[in-house]
This record gives structure tokens, sequence and C-alpha cells, in this order.
């Protein structure tokens, strides 16, 4: 709850206004709902790969009752993707808390299957050259790589390289407030 609106008002900037938005990892299913009642002029398609998570975001859907929230997807972001095509791709909170492979896999499957200047949004921490990291970061930073060393924030540097190799381009970075 204490992030959806910082993310609504950045969406607002960044997605188109018709299509469809594919949500990878969606989790509970409670910022897709959100987003999809903020977002009506939008499809919204939630996904994750967690049969728990698909259980949860089936409960928001159904609650929420909004004829723009799709049933959820079972996405293994490192497996072929069931959709040829979204207008747009959101992922929070995924890239810290998987293998870099799964960050790898969502910038390669979201450049097939999204129109060209079609958006990605990222959303979580990240360590970029230049830009002083909060404490709690690293901290958290830390927790996620003792928990599993193949986690932890992500250098900004190497995403963009990575996005840059399969076509993606680097647009804007929208500061949060302290711990958003």
């Amino acid at each position: 709850d204490r992030n959806r609106e910082l993310i609504t008002e950045v969406l607002r900037q960044v997605l188109p206004s018709s299509g469809m938005v594919l949500e990878i990892a969606s989790g509970t299913g409670q910022h897709v709902a959100h987003f999809a009642a903020a977002f009506s002029h939008l499809t919204w398609q939630p996904s994750d790969c967690d049969p728990e998570s698909l259980g949860s975001i089936g409960a928001w859907r159904q609650d929420a009752c909004l004829a723009n929230l799709l049933q959820p997807l079972s996405i293994d972001v490192t497996k072929p993707w069931p959709l040829q095509k979204a207008d747009a791709v959101i992922c929070i909170n995924l890239v810290h808390i998987a293998p870099w492979a799964a960050t790898e896999a969502v910038l390669s499957r979201a450049a097939q299957i999204l129109p060209e200047g079609g958006p990605l949004y990222l959303y979580g921490p990240y360590l970029e050259n230049g830009v002083e990291t909060a404490p709690s970061n690293l901290e958290f930073d830390a927790s996620l790589r003792a928990r599993n060393p193949d986690w932890g924030l992500r250098r900004m540097e190497l995403l963009k390289e990575r996005a840059e190799a399969v076509g993606l381009f680097f647009q804007d970075r929208y500061p949060m407030p302290s711990n958003n």
C-alpha cells in the first residue's frame, strides 16, 4: 500500500493511452488491482509463477470486479511467455529478489513482445554509480544476499547495458522518497 500511489503517478507518465499492460510477478495482486482501477482505459494482464500468488491475484481480481483486469497467467520469466504482444510491461520488486538470469529473461522477452517504443517499467532499489545509496538499501541488499547469493540490488549500469543489448533503451529514472 505504501508505494502504490507513488508508482501510479509514474505510470501516468509512461503508460500508453490504450492497449494491454502485462505485469510480471504480480505477487499478491494488490498492485495490479489498484492499477486496473486507476487506469480503466487499459487492459491489465497479471502474472506470476507461484501457484499461491496466482490464487491471491485471483482473489484480488474477484474482489475488484473490474472488466479490464484479466485472469492471471502462470509465467516463469525464464521460459517462453504465453503472450505474443503487450503494449507495456511492468515489473515491480522482482529484479532484486530473483537470480540475475530472471532479470535478463524479463529484458529479452519484454523486448520481443513490446512494440517499438513500448515501455518496460522496472520498480525497485538499484545501485548506481555517483548516486548515494541509503543505508537501509545496503542493509536490505545484505539481507537478500544472505538468503540467496543470487539475489540482491542490481547495478543500474549493468541493467542498462543488458537492456540495450536486446534493443531496449533507458528513458528515465524516477526517484522515490526514502524507503520507496
